[in-house]
């Protein structure tokens, strides 16, 4: 396993590895830097993502993972706020793997204790702690989101529209 300082990094590692889903794990120490060779624009810092995670029988996901705690109970909203700069960067890095990859946010919830199981399709144990996955394409955040903090810059989509839209990671797979 890389070295992950973030529990829910780490737990999302774990959940690829006990389903035998092949990924590589992004280097989060090391910030890529893109520029244009041909216009001379200067190298500019592209925020990472956290995984490649392939499949089998559709596009590879460019996965970034997003820890959020939920009180585990039926009836409460899914946090999915992310910042602009994830939204923008991973649609940079799409562009940089060009074909074949699919940007996609991986929320991972944070239970306190085992769910129930209406309120989630994968659900798992990692260092005793309780874990939900659900992702979302990129594509279909950016036609939802709405800014919800203008100090940290930050945007989600509605309740209704993300549970419309959250999979199971596998069903992306």
């Amino acid at each position: 396993m890389a070295n992950r300082r973030f529990h829910y990094d780490r737990a999302f590692e774990h959940y690829l590895r006990a389903n035998a889903i092949p990924y590589v794990a992004v280097d989060e120490a090391k910030r890529a830097l893109t520029g244009d060779k041909k216009s001379k624009v200067l190298p500019t810092k592209l925020k990472s993502f956290d995984f490649v995670v392939y499949s089998d029988s559709g596009p590879n996901l460019l996965v970034d993972v997003k820890g959020r705690k939920h009180a585990g109970k039926t009836g409460k909203a899914f946090q999915n706020w992310v910042t602009r700069d994830d939204v923008d960067s991973l649609n940079q890095w799409a562009g940089i793997f060009g074909d074949g990859f699919e940007p996609a946010f991986a929320f991972l919830f944070w239970c306190d204790n085992q769910p129930p199981d209406a309120l989630f399709h994968e659900v798992f144990e990692y260092g005793k702690r309780w874990y939900a996955v659900l992702a979302v394409r990129l594509s279909d955040y950016q036609q939802h989101m709405r800014d919800r903090s203008a100090k940290w810059d930050t945007v989600s989509i509605p309740a209704r529209a993300f549970d419309r839209l959250s999979l199971p990671l596998g069903r992306l797979l």
